[in-house]
């Protein structure tokens, strides 16, 4: 099932489009459920606002450096591509099978499942797991089908997100009492920053950042990748930076942080304060609809990386099918299916420490790639060079192996599970070499 010419990937996607994946991957329930947990540990308002405008700092430093590759080798598939690059295609092949499996199919299902709790507050008789396996389900004809219908419903639903989300943050900072945020009896200290709480914070709120290197995965079909790459990754993380800590005063400065300490729906319970009873099944409509575009947009990228294996590996090429509409059609599928699969057999909170530990190992290694290529490739030609460079890289890095080291002492078992997923994608490579290349390895444009 070789692709034939008219169905190779077409740069058509612009600014736009790639911005509005990469918040649309960001935006979830982390910045909804986080909170409360936070004041618990740090006690201070100011200081759990602190770590969201760290971990969102820390996002950029990723943004960064992935921008100055993916500017460098505008080719689809993430990780995938570059990871092969830098370092060796068994590298680049265990990230590939890592982004289907854990990657995208599982938050895929842990949006999915949350998006259909979120949408049973509003509509009680609606069953979750069945709003979750048909969110997944349209959104996978929308981009199974028709790559710019489903650019458009992307445009869409994202503008709509950032839009009520930014309405949520005026009304909250109009009726609530943003002076709680420095309360005296909570003061911020220096000390507070390099405190052991503080740095198990970040784990969390870093997990709600995740999705800025969205763009990546789609960067062999945006126009001019060199400008429109770094553009969509930096500036998609920056707007949900702000976002983030704007809904998070709202929420701080709603209800005194005693009252929230150790709550879940801590974003309920500010909307209850500011607006009554009702305010609750609002945000819980809010909620849901973030998170039907998170779905969406996991399902624009994903697909990318298979369709970039199925090119490179005869015995994967039917993943490398697209319809003449342009759609991936075989790789959306793929990724359905296991995402589905998914929210039938897996627990929300398993899926989350599955997730973080993983993902985290490749985003180091992609990042630190970086440094690496520049070492052993002076002369690659580099439109975009990531600002801050080697800091921000570094920075990045470092928090990143920290992550992995804590999440195999604290969830041996998430984290034995993604141990599993790389020994078991180096093994696959080894069955896919031995059947033989595909020999029509992408060409970079």
């Amino acid at each position: 099932m070789t692709p034939s010419p008219e169905q190779l990937p077409v740069r058509r996607l612009g600014i736009a489009s790639a911005t509005a994946v990469v918040i649309a991957s960001m935006i979830g329930t982390g910045v909804f459920t986080t909170t409360g947990f936070l004041v618990e540990a740090l006690g201070s308002p100011f200081t759990v606002l602190a770590a969201w405008v760290v971990a969102g700092a820390l996002a950029l430093c990723g943004a960064l450096s992935y921008a100055e590759l993916a500017a460098a080798l505008p080719r689809n598939g993430g990780e995938y591509q570059l990871l092969g690059r830098i370092y060796h295609p068994a590298v680049g092949f265990i990230a590939g099978v890592i982004s289907l499996v854990v990657g995208f199919a599982a938050p895929l299902s842990a949006s999915a499942l949350a998006f259909g709790h979120y949408l049973a507050v509003v509509f009680p008789v609606v069953p979750p797991v069945g709003a979750a396996m048909g969110i997944i389900v349209l959104a996978a004809l929308a981009h199974g089908l028709d790559v710019a219908w489903g650019a458009r419903a992307q445009h869409l639903m994202t503008f709509v997100q950032i839009a009520v989300i930014a309405v949520m943050i005026a009304v909250g900072l109009t009726l609530g009492q943003p002076a709680r945020v420095v309360d005296a009896s909570t003061r911020f200290t220096a000390d507070a920053l390099l405190s052991p709480q503080f740095a198990v914070a970040l784990i969390f709120v870093s997990f709600a950042y995740s999705g800025w290197n969205g763009a990546v995965y789609l960067a062999g079909e945006v126009k001019t990748p060199a400008r429109t790459l770094p553009i969509a990754l930096i500036a998609g993380t920056t707007i949900v930076a702000v976002l983030y800590v704007g809904v998070n005063v709202v929420m701080l400065a709603a209800v005194p942080a005693r009252e929230l300490a150790g709550v879940v729906e801590v974003a309920n319970t500010a909307a209850v304060r500011l607006v009554g009873a009702g305010g609750g099944r609002l945000l819980s409509a809010v909620i849901a609809f973030a998170l039907a575009s998170s779905v969406s947009a996991m399902l624009m990228a994903g697909p990318r990386v298979y369709e970039a294996m199925g090119r490179d590996y005869s015995i994967l090429e039917a993943l490398a099918y697209r319809t003449r509409r342009g759609a991936p059609l075989v790789s959306v599928a793929v990724q359905t299916a296991l995402a589905l699969v998914m929210v039938v057999t897996a627990t929300f909170g398993w899926l989350l420490g599955f997730i973080g530990f993983t993902l985290s190992i490749c985003a180091m290694l992609t990042v630190v790639g970086v440094v690496v290529l520049r070492y052993r490739e002076p002369d690659l030609p580099r439109t975009y060079r990531a600002w801050g460079y080697p800091v921000t890289p570094i920075l990045f890095a470092g928090l990143s192996t920290w992550m992995a080291l804590h999440s195999i002492v604290e969830q041996p078992a998430s984290s034995l599970a993604g141990l599993a997923v790389i020994v078991v994608s180096a093994l696959a490579y080894g069955v896919v070499m031995r059947v033989g290349k595909a020999g029509k390895t992408a060409v970079l444009t």
